[in-house]
């Protein structure tokens, strides 16, 4: 069976097919720090995940499937009951896609083909995948990428800033309120993050807003709730902003894009 309860123990490094496919129905579940020899294809039907990587946190909406390449270490949190499916393959068997993580958005094609292999038996037969296989790849390789990741700073002095932030999910403070809370001037944390993540502190913070917004929003929390939690002056503030940087509205954010 495919379909596995949250308390199995699966490994897909120990089997052997060019696809190998899970499905499971997921409450609140941290997988640990981990890694696998197989690449991997994660997507949640319904529900929200996050993962963090050495240095980067991704929130995975639905509607967008996550691309890990073999052997990078990675940790996921589901914080409500996701519908979690994850496909597995042998890296020389995917070699045309990306080699770094990527996310990708998923129309019904791909979550039909997605949904459909992570209940296959882990035992069919090679000669029964293969077009299926090939569909995946070929939906994947047109399939538009979206940046939902945000770089962490790696800094000492920012260590427990950044754990209260993660624990609590606070906003984080204006640079010249930070500047106070750290300890150190506002052209050193603008040093460390301009060298650290590749963004100016400003940006960052804004790409935490949005990211935040896209995890509450998908476990369901409304567009005046996120808003407030934000702090925006007004549901329209908050509706300008998220389209200003995914180019929609939250509503339409979570329709899967046409074929």
């Amino acid at each position: 069976m495919a379909f596995i309860r949250p308390e199995h123990q699966f490994n897909p490094d120990l089997l052997d097919n060019l696809v190998i496919g899970i499905a499971a129905d997921m409450g609140e579940h941290d997988s640990g720090v981990h890694h696998h020899e197989k690449a991997q294809l994660l997507y949640a039907p319904a529900g929200v995940m996050t993962f963090t990587l050495a240095e980067t946190q991704v929130v995975l909406p639905p509607t967008r499937a996550a691309w890990l390449p073999a052997g990078v270490e990675h940790s996921v949190t589901m914080r409500n009951v996701v519908a979690y499916r994850s496909l597995y393959f042998e890296p020389e068997t995917v070699s045309s896609l990306p080699d770094r993580v990527t996310i990708f958005q998923v129309n019904p094609l791909l979550k039909a083909l997605i949904d459909t292999m992570s209940f296959w038996p882990w035992d069919k037969p090679r000669s029964t995948q293969h077009h299926a296989f090939a569909l995946l790849l070929e939906e994947l390789g047109n399939a538009a990428e979206e940046i939902l990741a945000l770089p962490l700073p790696q800094d000492k002095r920012l260590k427990n800033w950044l754990a209260q932030l993660q624990q609590h999910q606070t906003i984080p403070s204006n640079l010249k309120d930070m500047a106070v809370e750290i300890g150190a001037s506002e052209r050193t944390i603008s040093r460390i993050f301009s060298n650290e993540t590749g963004m100016a502190y400003q940006a960052w913070r804004q790409q935490w807003r949005l990211l935040s917004a896209i995890e509450q929003l998908a476990a369901g929390a409304s567009v005046a709730q996120v808003g407030f939690n934000l702090q925006f002056s007004s549901d329209s503030a908050f509706i300008s902003f998220f389209k200003q940087y995914t180019g929609t509205t939250p509503a339409q954010y979570f329709k899967s894009p046409s074929i």
